[in-house]
């Protein structure tokens, strides 16, 4: 019998699974779908005007043009389920494939022997039934937008972490799976002790209980939260298989901001977390953001600083805290006024936030002063961060302002807390450090432990080798399908680069190295095949371990074997599968 219950069990994970599957690519879909439209109008107007410059004088220019537009409408509308426009795109392909068997200088031999006005009878017809397909494509795309505007779609934009509490696996699983789905980072626990644990390693924006659990209830996760001035803040959403009255008013007594009861529509639950959350971070925008930058501000930094020593006291694990000062700053101020030192503000703490990392802590502690600080980071680490980052705001202005542009350094004093000092000592020392760096000529890091700073140096960053991403070059002039591959698998751990054809792609190569390349078979300037030959002849580029995968819009079999011969890996037809591409990918990467 349990083994029945379990194998029932399975099955309803698997059709969970796959129901979310389908719900993940449908919205890759609509993504395409509204970048192929957006530029399917711009296409139209081009083959008009080919159309009226081919009718009045066939060019040979015009005539290649033509085709590679429609061949690569052909490839590409079925893709995003425009399959009418594919067909009608696969049609001009066919009435204009006589043009590939010409060459530029034969073209005042073949025209008059060429059907070149029953063609452009064909394509008349054909581009007023896309524009026809256009015009209904726009009200079906408005519709599907409108079916997705739910609110569990917008819980992505939160960029929320989320702990849910509860011992039935096949809900807390399915809960799980489904908050991913919608954007959220989700953890879970089957039970109190569990969370209890979890709640100090992680920073969560809201959580999920479940109150009957085994073997203590939800109840005893209220008290521990009440407790505790680091968490009784956190909003909380009880999940209860009780529509009891006296359950809810005890639950909303103790602190909940909502009582959810069993069974419940996944989309309803949605609905509450996004209001939920939406009010917290308005919350937060107001009490715990600098208005100008747009990062923490004081009162932040002064309530989390503690929480992260209460942390790290547990763990003793290395904790450091960067103060840094803006050089010359009034200077700027003075001579170009505070709407360019707001410009400044603003562009350092952006440089700033962008070369940290996320469990770092930015705060603006007043004036042209910031400060950082650094959970598992020793004072030499937090050091050789600071110095790259110094070394970026050398190199490249940090705002702009009436066609001038404004550089600055920075001094910075780094401190590494020691269990048992109080936060004031710590922030004294790392300002004494920030102090010392001003007094040896500004623009450098000092750090409390070090004899002496770097001075006018920086030491080069080398990150640890699993942070190292693998790259991909995609080249491909379908500027819609381009976009669509780079954001189908921009989730994956890579470095993706663009070319838009293959004389582009091939300047890249000659100076940088990739992993896997996918590589249009037909492009304008230089097409995919005569690249591959080029990168599979050229002694430099050949040594280079790169796997090539080619998309082609002609199922012709000698085109295959000409890829294959040339040194290709892999081998797509247009119209492919979006998901199939992605396992190519991820196997020709060893992901």
């Amino acid at each position: 019998m349990n083994r029945a219950k379990n194998g029932d069990l399975s099955s309803i994970d698997k059709d969970k699974d796959k129901e979310k599957d389908k719900e993940k690519e449908n919205r890759i879909l609509l993504q395409g779908k509204k970048m192929f439209i957006k530029e399917f109008q711009r296409q139209l107007d081009q083959l008009q005007l080919l159309i009226g410059r081919i009718e009045a004088k066939p060019a040979y220019k015009d005539l290649m043009e033509f085709y590679r537009n429609v061949h690569t409408m052909k490839g590409s509308a079925p893709i995003f389920g425009y399959i009418r426009i594919g067909k009608l795109a696969e049609e001009l392909v066919m009435a204009w494939e006589w043009t590939q068997s010409m060459k530029e200088d034969e073209l005042d031999t073949i025209l008059p022997l060429s059907p070149v006005d029953e063609s452009l009878a064909r394509s008349k017809q054909a581009v007023h039934n896309m524009s026809m397909e256009y015009d209904i494509s726009l009200i079906e795309l408005e519709m599907d937008e409108q079916k997705e505007q739910s609110t569990s779609l917008m819980l992505g934009s939160m960029h929320c972490r989320l702990l849910i509490v509860d011992d039935d696996d096949v809900l807390r699983s399915y809960l799980q799976r489904r908050l991913q789905l919608d954007g959220c980072i989700v953890d879970d626990a089957s039970d109190v002790e569990t969370a209890k644990v979890m709640l100090h390693q992680q920073t969560y924006d809201l959580i999920m209980l479940d109150l009957l659990m085994h073997p203590l209830s939800g109840y005893e996760l209220f008290e521990y939260l009440k407790e505790d001035p680091t968490l009784q803040w956190i909003p909380l959403i009880v999940l209860s298989g009780r529509n009891d009255l006296n359950d809810k008013v005890r639950c909303f007594h103790l602190g909940a901001d909502d009582y959810v009861t069993k069974p419940f529509q996944y989309e309803e639950l949605a609905a509450r977390i996004y209001g939920l959350l939406k009010r917290t971070k308005n919350f937060e925008q107001l009490a715990f953001r600098d208005p100008l930058t747009g990062i923490f501000n004081r009162r932040y930094f002064d309530h989390q600083i503690r929480l992260e020593m209460q942390r790290f006291e547990r763990y003793e694990a290395p904790l450091s805290l960067a103060f840094i000062d803006i050089d010359k700053f009034k200077t700027i101020n003075d001579t170009y006024g505070h709407h360019v030192g707001d410009l400044v503000l603003q562009g350092l703490a952006h440089l700033l936030q962008t070369n940290i990392r996320n469990t770092d802590l930015l705060a603006r502690f007043g004036g042209e002063e910031f400060v950082i600080v650094l959970p598992n980071s020793t004072e030499g680490q937090t050091i050789r961060t600071l110095q790259a980052i110094l070394e970026h705001a050398r190199k490249q202005p940090v705002a702009q302002s009436d066609g001038l542009t404004f550089s600055i350094t920075f001094s910075a004093g780094v401190a590494e807390w020691q269990p048992g000092m109080p936060v004031q000592e710590w922030l004294s020392m790392a300002d004494a450090a920030m102090y010392k760096a001003k007094q040896q000529g500004r623009n450098r890091v000092y750090g409390v432990q070090q004899t002496q700073a770097a001075a006018g140096t920086v030491e080069e960053y080398v990150p640890p080798a699993a942070s190292i991403k693998k790259r991909l070059l995609v080249v491909d002039d379908d500027l819609i399908l381009r976009s669509i591959l780079i954001s189908h698998l921009q989730h994956l751990p890579i470095q993706i680069v663009e070319a838009s054809d293959g004389e582009e792609a091939y300047e890249i190569l000659q100076k940088e190295h990739f992993d896997v390349c996918i590589l249009d078979g037909m492009m304008p300037r230089m097409d995919g095949f005569t690249l591959l030959e080029k990168v599979r002849l050229e002694e430099e580029l050949s040594k280079r371990d790169m796997r090539i995968l080619i998309l082609s819009g002609k199922k012709k079999e000698d085109d295959l074997v000409r890829g294959y011969q040339l040194g290709a890996d892999d081998y797509m037809t247009k119209p492919f599968s979006l998901v199939e591409l992605e396992m190519r990918v991820r196997r020709m990467l060893r992901l």
